[in-house]
């Protein structure tokens, strides 16, 4: 029994090695989902996944880092990371000549930015095992897109973690997103200074192993 219990072990842990959880990074715009796709990629393969701006729309295509092998508490869970564009129900160019873009440069981006919400929603619906959810800290999370995100979510019986991020920022209120989605667990974070990852990298061996 021993021997046929090693070897069925073996077998599973090959699958489980050669398939991994595919986990997306959702959220609104600037919410800090690249800050913390990087921050999960380097700590734990050493290389980023994208470029960080406080710009809004920088990630416009999904991007993904295959194979995040991540150690908690004797365990390892091996997951693919999907950092995916910010959702919103509107993109104007107009808020990118804020940022002393050209007016062609805006126009562009903010072309690129509506692909890049549609193919977010394509990955939601067809393509990710779970999600970690992503929201500004010091701002309101009472928005359509958030109410819509989050319902989609649950309508997939996705697992999902929300994080609220940028605690290092004045202003940061984390109760109120809890209050506003009391049926699934917030935890604080700061993806940027790298505050609490810790009990981050708990949760998701916990809810994606």
């Amino acid at each position: 029994m021993g021997l046929i219990t090693d070897i069925r072990d073996s077998i599973s842990s090959l699958f489980s090695a050669q398939d991994p959880k595919r986990i997306g990074i959702y959220g609104p715009p600037n919410a800090g989902k690249t800050t913390l796709a990087n921050r999960i990629a380097r700590d734990w393969t050493g290389d980023a996944i994208g470029p960080e701006s406080h710009i809004p729309h920088e990630t416009r295509r999904a991007r993904r880092k295959e194979n995040v092998e991540i150690e908690r508490n004797g365990k390892s869970v091996t997951i693919d990371v999907v950092d995916t564009p910010g959702v919103t129900t509107k993109v104007d160019y107009t808020e990118f000549l804020e940022h002393d873009m050209e007016k062609d440069d805006a126009v562009r981006r903010s072309r690129e930015a509506t692909e890049g919400v549609a193919e977010a929603m394509h990955w939601l619906r067809e393509d990710v095992d779970g999600v970690l959810y992503v929201l500004d800290s010091t701002e309101d999370p009472f928005t359509q897109v958030n109410t819509m995100l989050v319902g989609i979510i649950e309508s997939q019986d996705l697992p999902v973690l929300i994080l609220a991020n940028k605690t290092d920022l004045e202003g940061s209120n984390v109760r109120r997103i809890e209050n506003a989605f009391p049926q699934h667990e917030t935890l604080p974070l700061s993806a940027l200074e790298g505050d609490n990852m810790d009990e981050v990298y708990d949760k998701i061996a916990e809810y994606f192993g």
